[in-house]
């Protein structure tokens, strides 16, 4: 019986979301609501006993790391986020995440940069390896934008947007094919767990 009402539930809160296709209505904002308000009151106590009690009160109150209370006091600055006449206090704490973001982009030349231009300066034995340096050449040359793109030039750099497209459209083909095995997963369970209709 707990298992049938556990059931019933998931699949009321599937259509409820489904219901988006057709307009937005109470059913979905009750089940956006729900999802939201839910994912919260498991995110709060999780950052709590994975972050807060680590790093935070264990380095600092049992073992006198009393230098961490700077960064604490820095993040606790976010909070002042929900205030809206103190609502610039929380600019710091994010001026110095991105402050040590910029730190990272010279450490991550190596991963990100230098390995890709290694990669790509492979010798033209065949055709893959032509596409990779024509495709690589072409884009870069799009995106050189001191110099006009028209005339021979311009042919050359519209065939760096093709390639683009190609990029693009294989990672959206991605993503949308990830949410059709969602879809698929869903109306698996509605059809073949709770109806009982497909085995």
């Amino acid at each position: 019986m707990l298992e049938f009402i556990s059931n019933l539930v998931a699949v009321l809160l599937t259509l409820f979301i489904f219901s988006f296709l057709y307009k937005d209505n109470p059913f979905y904002r009750f089940a956006e609501h729900l999802l939201v308000g839910v994912s919260m009151g498991y995110a709060i106590p999780l950052v709590y006993i994975n972050a807060f009690i680590p790093f935070v009160y264990r380095p600092i109150f049992l073992e006198g790391n009393f230098w961490l209370i700077i960064p604490s006091c820095i993040g606790i600055l976010y909070i002042f986020r929900f205030t809206r006449n103190l609502s610039w206090l929380s600019r710091y704490p994010i001026a110095f995440g991105m402050g040590i973001v910029g730190m990272g982009v010279p450490m991550s030349m190596h991963s990100s940069v230098l390995v890709q231009m290694r990669n790509a300066m492979l010798p033209i034995d065949n055709i893959n390896t032509l596409l990779i340096f024509i495709g690589t050449v072409s884009i870069l040359l799009y995106f050189y934008f001191s110099k006009p793109h028209k005339g021979l030039y311009g042919k050359f750099t519209n065939i760096g947007i093709w390639f683009m497209m190609v990029g693009f459209g294989a990672s959206f083909g991605y993503t949308v094919m990830a949410r059709i095995s969602l879809l698929i997963g869903r109306v698996q369970f509605i059809l073949g767990d709770f109806l009982g209709l497909i085995k």
